[in-house]
């Protein structure tokens, strides 16, 4: 069960818009705040991890990432791929 408490205060226009985005989800102005702030809130901190490699590992990271790239056959597949919109121009 919830039981802290956050509190806001919005201009008007900005209570109308987050209620009409809750209410095109089905969510109710509560759970759309919260799901949207734990959204943004997981993605800024995944951007600042910090990985802690001693000098043995980070030369092993390092290599791999300098390493030249080799065959994706996947990716080539998916370049290979003419664009539905690009049919139509024919």
């Amino acid at each position: 069960m919830r039981d802290a408490a956050i509190n806001l205060r919005v201009l008007p226009e900005q209570r109308e818009l987050i209620d009409r985005a809750a209410e095109l989800l089905g969510k109710t102005r509560s759970d759309f705040m919260l799901e949207t702030a734990c959204e943004r809130a997981q993605a800024v901190v995944l951007d600042q991890v910090f990985f802690d490699l001693d000098a043995n590992k980070f030369a092993e990271f390092k290599a791999m990432v300098d390493a030249p790239i080799g065959p994706n056959t996947g990716l080539d597949r998916l370049m290979a791929v003419q664009a539905p919109w690009s049919k139509a121009a024919k």
